[in-house]
């Protein structure tokens, strides 16, 4: 199943409010608050972290929605799909270095003599950081040009866990998303190492335009890429992953709990703008499309302040 966040477009007659649907197919969406309530079901849809803590009564409850809507379902072009989810409890864990290719890549732009690390390399960007799909990138050259691209596959945590071992992780998945990193090079460099503050502006976390649940794709051999304006820039596939799904949701929640609705973003391959000769940065006016196979693409503007 495919799932979204979306808003009413303003000339429906439905409010503003934050909704969510699920795809019918390509073209259509059910809303999942009319369709509850047409179920006499009162509880466990009106967010995306609802469904998400629902576990599996809610996907139950999805299955037989998709199967026999007992409402019609709306056309995409009346509403305006949000991030999945919104504004997610914590900040969205990261993983740095996780293609070998992109790790080589840095390493040379870098003159750094490294090694593949033994150990995943974790970091956050905040809540505040979360974007849409096709929402606009903010760019603000009074703080930098140096504006990088990084698609990455983002997992969505389902069931909460501690000390989770590699053989149960993917059992913990609620589904998978499309996330870019978007960096601000000069920034992300200039705090001793600590990639956060370059990596938190507002709106440098894109995510979407969908979660499709754990049972419906297979994360370990799709494809990835990154256009700006029409140039393909990354073209790579998930299982060239260094530290796999299970190794990195096993090391992640060791002594930490992961919870329902954690979203982990888990890296992204070679091609980025920093390392390449010379270097290229996002500049208004340009289009930031990110794409993965199953999922589907997101297309950002990126604009002035």
């Amino acid at each position: 199943m495919k799932l979204a966040s979306f808003q009413y477009l303003q000339n429906q007659p439905q409010d503003n409010a934050i909704r969510t649907g699920l795809f019918l197919d390509q073209h259509t969406l059910l809303d999942l608050n009319l369709e509850a309530q047409a179920r006499g079901i009162n509880t466990g849809f009106a967010t995306m972290l609802d469904i998400i803590e629902g576990g599996d009564t809610t996907l139950s409850q999805l299955r037989e929605m998709a199967e026999k809507p007992r409402t019609t379902g709306i056309l995409m072009n009346t509403v305006l799909l949000t991030a999945p989810i919104p504004r997610p409890k914590k900040n969205v864990f990261c993983v740095g270095w996780n293609y070998a290719e992109h790790f080589a890549e840095g390493g040379k732009k870098l003159d750094d003599k490294r090694e593949m690390p033994t150990f995943p390399m974790f970091f956050t960007k905040a809540p505040t950081a979360v974007n849409s799909p096709y929402g606009v990138i903010p760019f603000d050259e009074t703080i930098s040009t140096q504006l990088d691209w990084e698609v990455e596959l983002g997992v969505i945590i389902g069931k909460a866990g501690k000390n989770i071992r590699e053989a149960d992780a993917m059992s913990h998945i609620f589904g998978y998303t499309i996330i870019n990193d978007i960096t601000w090079r000069d920034v992300q460099r200039r705090h001793g190492g600590q990639f956060f503050k370059g990596k938190s502006f507002d709106g440098t976390c894109p995510m979407g335009p969908a979660i499709v649940t754990a049972d419906a794709l297979d994360p370990t051999n799709l494809n990835l890429s990154c256009r700006v304006s029409g140039v393909v820039k990354q073209s790579s596939n998930t299982k060239h992953m260094y530290f796999k799904i299970p190794k990195l949701i096993a090391e992640l929640s060791r002594g930490m709990t992961l919870e329902a609705g954690d979203i982990i973003s888990t890296g992204t391959p070679e091609g980025v703008g920093f390392a390449r000769t010379p270097p290229e940065w996002l500049k208004s006016g340009d289009l930031l499309e990110s794409e993965i196979e199953g999922i589907g693409i997101m297309r950002n503007p990126i604009g002035v302040l």
